[in-house]
């Protein structure tokens, strides 16, 4: 069969071309931006890439085409699929027709945490020599691919709530029909699709009625969006994980030192590995291990497994140390997360911690989050603000309450930082898409220093 993907080089919908692909399909894709990491491992799948929308991409007519949902009415190819009536689907409803069905689903839902939380997952049930399948909205390092099939009915996904296609406004996580489901957080965001917070619990109550009454929910109990989700109606079982000892399963971390662990509802204690940075990686594991054990992994395996967990491209990446400058790379594109990035990263700078952050993200353009920024970039010392759509966003407001400037050109914010960034200083390159690919620009010119 010849599957053709409209947006094939966003994180999910190159999963689901992946998985076609290794399904023995004859996979095409187009997009209107293609660039790394996930271009090269479509390319390196043989699946055909094609730059922009346009009608003749489908002159080898597909047996289906995969609509994503970045497109919408007026794009030149949902128009010419819509004309020609060439069958077309979405990319949640394909996975479940092709790939859930009869599957031991572990889904992990929330505003933030949810690629860490399914990479961790996938990897934990790999250790156990579970052989999982997986499709997650990044690339673990320690599979190398954001997906594949698996060899075993167990299959991770990280479960979205954005919506979607242009013909199915629900929210993609619906279609997947989990057993065991993982709820990190809640908080409004998608201000382009959502009018309100109300809207985003009404999908993620939708989400809950999915589950089997044989099924777990493992949530986060310090949420109280997620409790008022849970209060409308939930008939499968439950476990709550925090940092309280009212929670099933309870994170804790020395304040005395960097040393975490967590603590099993059977009340056994867990020492966790020291590359869990941050509390809201420990969170992750947590999430991670409590879903691990659903499926049979005891927890001292789980444990076991996260010692070697390699982590996520552009989650929280060291991407290379140059003339002793340290350079990450991170997802962060809403404020909870930038601030949640800068905290785990605090205790290990030595130096000064300089973030770059790119308003990128439809809420960030919006100026859904602008109250919020400032105070989410407190642990920095110096912020260099990405503004790519001045005509829509001011951002003199977030500057006058922060170190640092706003910019509408990368090479200026290059040109800055160059200037004052020395050995022992940390630089954080925090953006939702490729920030103009400012982390190789940053190494470059920082080896032209020698």
């Amino acid at each position: 069969m010849h599957i053709h993907i409209c947006g094939i080089c966003g994180t999910f919908m190159g999963g689901v071309a992946l998985l076609a692909r290794s399904a023995g399909h004859e996979v095409s894709g187009s997009d209107q931006n293609v660039y790394p990491p996930m271009d090269a491992q479509l390319r390196s799948a043989g699946i055909e890439l094609m730059e922009g929308y346009s009608a003749d991409n489908l002159k080898k007519v597909p047996d289906i085409a995969v609509i994503g949902n970045a497109l919408s009415r007026g794009n030149e190819e949902v128009e010419h699929i819509l004309s020609t009536g060439i069958r077309y689907t979405s990319g949640a409803q394909w996975l479940c027709d092709e790939f859930l069905q009869g599957k031991w689903v572990l889904a992990v839902a929330g505003t933030h945490g949810k690629t860490t939380t399914s990479s961790m997952l996938a990897w934990i049930l790999q250790y156990a020599g579970l052989e999982p399948g997986f499709l997650i909205g990044g690339v673990p390092k320690n599979f190398g691919v954001s997906a594949r099939a698996g060899d075993t009915p167990f299959f991770v996904v990280e479960a979205d709530e954005y919506d979607t296609a242009f013909f199915d406004k629900r929210s993609k996580f619906v279609h997947y029909r989990p057993r065991t489901v993982v709820l990190n957080n809640l908080e409004f965001d998608h201000a382009d699709i959502f009018d309100d917070l109300a809207a985003i619990k009404r999908q993620f109550h939708h989400l809950v009625r999915t589950i089997p009454g044989a099924g777990l929910i493992v949530f986060n109990g310090e949420d109280d969006n997620l409790q008022e989700v849970l209060d409308i109606g939930c008939w499968s079982e439950r476990e709550s994980f925090a940092a309280h000892d009212q929670s099933d399963w309870r994170c804790i971390v020395e304040s005395s030192s960097d040393a975490a662990g967590i603590v099993s509802p059977q009340g056994e204690t867990f020492e966790m590995p020291s590359t869990i940075v941050g509390a809201h990686n420990l969170s992750n594991a947590c999430a991670a291990i409590a879903a691990a054990r659903h499926a049979g992994v005891p927890v001292k395996h789980a444990v076991a497994a996260l010692s070697e967990f390699g982590g996520v491209k552009r989650r929280l990446e060291l991407l290379d140390t140059v003339n002793g400058v340290q350079v990450f790379d991170d997802f962060a594109h809403h404020p909870t997360e930038v601030a949640a990035t800068l905290a785990a990263l605090r205790p290990k700078v030595e130096g000064r911690l300089i973030a770059l952050l790119d308003f990128r993200s439809n809420s960030m353009v919006a100026g859904t989050h602008i109250d919020s920024i400032a105070a989410a970039l407190n642990d920095a010392d110096l912020s260099l603000l990405y503004n790519r759509h001045p005509e829509k966003l001011d951002l003199q407001d977030v500057v006058v309450n922060v170190a640092g400037d706003a910019y509408d050109n990368v090479d200026n914010m290059l040109t800055h930082l160059n200037g004052f960034v020395a050995s022992g200083d940390t630089v954080v390159c925090m953006s939702n898409g490729s920030f103009e690919a400012i982390h190789g620009q940053i190494l470059t010119m920082l080896s032209d220093r020698n």
